[in-house]
């Protein structure tokens, strides 16, 4: 099998499958059979159904990480303003309690 991606696999696995069917009779004595092929060909359909879904999950993926990168954006904006705040209004011995860290 090819180094590559999953999808050159599963292509080259395809490939393979069609060689091995218009060419059975000669390499049948060579133990590839009918149930080699049923084996070959199922798990060849099993790598392509899988890959789809894999696919699908990195769409998914990529549409929730810019809905997170939105939310963080506004929290980061949030986070900011109130700090922004409590610099102005509580006095400094007290911003530990708002997990500030930092000098005047």
């Amino acid at each position: 099998m090819p180094k590559g991606s999953y999808a050159e696999k599963i292509n080259a696995a395809k490939l393979m499958l069609n060689g091995l069917g218009e060419h059975q009779s000669t390499l049948s004595k060579r133990g590839i059979d009918q149930a080699f092929m049923t084996e070959f060909g199922a798990l060849h359909q099993q790598a392509q159904s899988l890959d789809n879904e894999q696919e699908s999950l990195k769409a998914r993926l990529k549409e929730k990480t810019a809905e997170l990168e939105t939310i963080i954006g506004q929290l980061d904006q949030k986070y900011s303003e109130s700090k922004k705040l409590v610099k102005m209004d509580i006095p400094a011995a007290s911003w530990k309690a708002f997990g500030i860290a930092d000098g005047r």
